[in-house]
């Protein structure tokens, strides 16, 4: 229960003994239902003229007043007119016997929120701090979430700036070393030089364009042609993509799905999803490792929890996995360096790169895979990871079609 500080300002003695009787008494109930209901008793404080309401209103702003249109000394307009000059901002309830349009207009764009006319009775008053303490709890939420989105604001181009820093330095000194002949004039050494200056450019890029697709995603502006698509064919084409740097590392890769898996899907987002997911299992994986991803229909599969490790299915055609799904699941498990469950639960959160001696040195941005979460759940779907240090992870997406 919340007690909320009420100034009356009233050059009748009587009104304000009468509503801080009323309000002393009066607790407002406010909710959906009992369990969820907000409760607000009152304190109320009085001033029997304008000059008095203006001094306590300066030394500690009440959460409301009721504030008396016609008084001696200064009128109810006067006091509204220097709050908004002074920017003391008080929901306020004028009372008046004698409002005409003019005045209430001219009492709105001061900045009253309500009116109430005299004669009242106490279920008037009632009625009418209830409405007020209703917008003041709007008002408050208002508050919090323009003070979140600042911080949420803030945090994102704080921890931008933070990865952005690094590789603009780097690159930086790359340039320096060439342009002060440090590299010399041996062709190898400057090769050398621009090749690790084009990684850093190119981790940058890979950064904006995976912030590009996040705010897209979480704004809802991300344009989505949905068609029918092969999910299997796409796992063709982001195998090809990290074809080259698994044969590098002598990390051999193998996909296990039906000759067809088709889906109602856009071809850009299943990409994005495949693609994440076997780039990270061959960054992160071992030399001479395995990735095995594996594509089955969801009817076919047991409850979505965590992943499990992958079970080879065979590259043979099987008829009646090729018909339509209510969706499909993807897994990719890798022999790599695995995760403790501290930070398997931090992985799909933005910026998180899991940080320890074997992946110091491994470039990323730390968004892909909050993407591939945030994607999997435009499909009514979702992501998890099952993992163990030493041994290796199971990456497991489901993506569902109805």
């Amino acid at each position: 229960m919340e007690t909320l500080r009420v100034l009356v300002v009233d050059d009748e003695p009587g009104m304000r003994m009468a509503v801080a009787r009323v309000l002393n008494t009066y607790t407002v109930r406010l909710g959906e239902t009992d369990a969820d209901a907000q409760a607000f008793t009152f304190a109320v404080e009085t001033a029997e003229s304008g000059e008095r309401a203006l001094e306590m209103l300066a030394a500690v702003p009440p959460d409301l007043m009721l504030l008396d249109m016609k008084m001696t000394g200064i009128s109810g307009l006067d006091v509204l007119r220097e709050m908004r000059d002074r920017r003391i901002d008080v929901l306020t309830v004028m009372v008046t016997a004698y409002a005409t349009l003019e005045t209430a207009i001219e009492a709105t764009k001061s900045g009253a929120h309500d009116f109430l006319p005299k004669p009242f009775t106490p279920e008037d008053l009632r009625v009418a701090v209830r409405r007020a303490v209703r917008h003041l709890l709007v008002q408050r939420d208002a508050r919090r979430l323009a003070e979140e989105k600042r911080q949420v604001r803030f945090q994102f181009i704080s921890v931008l700036g933070h990865e952005l820093k690094a590789p603009l330095a780097a690159v930086e000194g790359f340039l320096q070393i060439l342009k002060d002949g440090s590299a010399g004039s041996d062709p190898a050494v400057i090769a050398s030089v621009v090749d690790r200056a084009l990684a850093r450019t190119e981790g940058m890029r890979k950064l904006i364009v995976d912030l590009l697709n996040l705010t897209r995603i979480e704004s809802g502006q991300k344009r989505r042609e949905l068609v029918q698509a092969d999910l299997r064919a796409a796992a063709a084409g982001a195998l090809e993509t990290v074809e080259a740097d698994a044969k590098r590392r002598g990390i051999t890769v193998a996909l296990h799905a039906p000759d067809t898996a088709p889906m109602f899907a856009d071809r850009g987002e299943l990409e994005i999803v495949l693609n994440n997911l076997l780039t990270n299992a061959v960054k992160y994986n071992r030399e001479g490792g395995r990735v095995e991803l594996t594509i089955e229909p969801l009817a076919t599969c047991g409850p979505a929890d965590a992943a499990v490790a992958a079970q080879p299915t065979g590259g043979g055609a099987d008829p009646s996995l090729a018909q339509p799904a209510t969706g499909w699941r993807i897994r990719v498990a890798d022999t790599g360096i695995g995760m403790t469950p501290d930070e398997c639960a931090r992985l799909f959160q933005e910026f998180v790169r899991i940080k320890n001696d074997q992946t110091r040195r491994i470039p990323g941005t730390g968004l892909g895979l909050s993407i591939v979460r945030k994607l999997a759940q435009l499909y009514a779907g979702d992501a998890s990871v099952d993992s163990t240090p030493g041994e290796g992870s199971t990456f497991t997406v489901d993506l569902r079609t109805n």
